[in-house]
């Protein structure tokens, strides 16, 4: 199969790699198309695993909803998602969801293993010559304290300089059907990172949003040449490679055919689907069992 997506540096990916033999259930959610990029990491390290997947669209873009409620939401439309699929491990590929709700999903499904996505500010920190190190997140993502907790346990040294972007997200969406956004509107949004305080000192840039992979090249091409862009899809593949070693793989559902669900209504479904083949996806189906849709 072939994943036509923005991927990280070899450097990120560790270089060449074995895929792993292991097989599984896995269950992918994000707000919306952006956790495919780490379903393309999932299949590079785990070609014999079924992986599903959830883009709960109805609710698009997560960093215009209240916390409380979001984070409620989330909880039960997973919990439900858990008993119709049965997964073996939920990969939460995306940021807002992950710094939100990880912790209410682990107590609310305390016999599922969860692998979420934080920024890599760890990773930044490792690579930093100019201790200057930069975030480009959701707004919702960059407000929670959940970041500067990351700062001050993996990089106490480094000056964390953070953007909340507004339409990064919403650009990103377009940019997966193939509709890039002018490279000027890239450039407005990257510059609201480098034009603050120090932030021509940046030399390594997490990305807090996993829908971002989808314009990583044009990030880069809108950003100073010595910046490293670094995307943690290849990071959330392997724990999840490390989780599904350490278990004996659940038989195959009566159902073992890979769906991916979107909790309103895809538009233009057949040029979205023409988007979704690469990934290993053949339609665009509609969640519709879980309480709201």
């Amino acid at each position: 199969m072939t994943v036509p997506v923005s991927t990280p540096d070899q450097s990120a990916t560790g270089g060449s790699f074995t895929p792993s033999s292991a097989k599984g259930r896995i269950l992918a959610f994000d707000s919306g198309i952006g956790g495919l990029g780490i379903v393309a990491a999932l299949r590079r390290r785990l070609p014999e695993a079924c992986i599903s997947y959830i883009a709960d669209t109805a609710l698009f873009p997560y960093g215009e909803q209240e916390d409380a409620a979001l984070c409620a939401h989330i909880v039960a439309l997973l919990k439900e998602a858990i008993d119709t699929c049965r997964p073996d491990v939920v990969v939460i590929a995306c940021n807002t969801a992950s710094t939100l709700a990880l912790g209410a999903l682990r107590k609310a499904c305390p016999e599922t293993p969860f692998v979420g996505c934080v920024p890599a500010i760890r990773w930044a920190s490792r690579i930093s010559q100019s201790r200057v190190i930069g975030l480009l997140a959701t707004r919702a993502t960059v407000r929670r304290p959940y970041i500067d907790s990351l700062r001050q346990q993996f990089a106490p040294d480094c000056t964390l300089i953070a953007h909340g972007a507004r339409h990064l997200a919403d650009y990103a969406e377009e940019a997966f059907r193939g509709k890039m956004p002018a490279p000027h509107l890239i450039k407005q949004e990257v510059a609201g990172l480098f034009g603050q305080p120090e932030g021509d000192r940046i030399d390594a840039v997490a990305l807090g949003c996993t829908h971002y992979t989808f314009l990583l090249e044009a990030l880069r091409a809108a950003s100073p040449d010595h910046v490293i862009w670094l995307d943690p899809a290849d990071a959330v593949a392997r724990q999840t490679v490390t989780i599904l070693e350490a278990m004996e793989a659940s038989p195959p559902l009566h159902d073992s055919e890979e769906h991916l669900w979107f909790t309103a209504p895809p538009v233009d479904v057949i040029e979205l689907e023409a988007h979704l083949r690469p990934f290993g996806y053949a339609h665009a189906e509609q969640w519709t069992t879980g309480p709201g849709f």
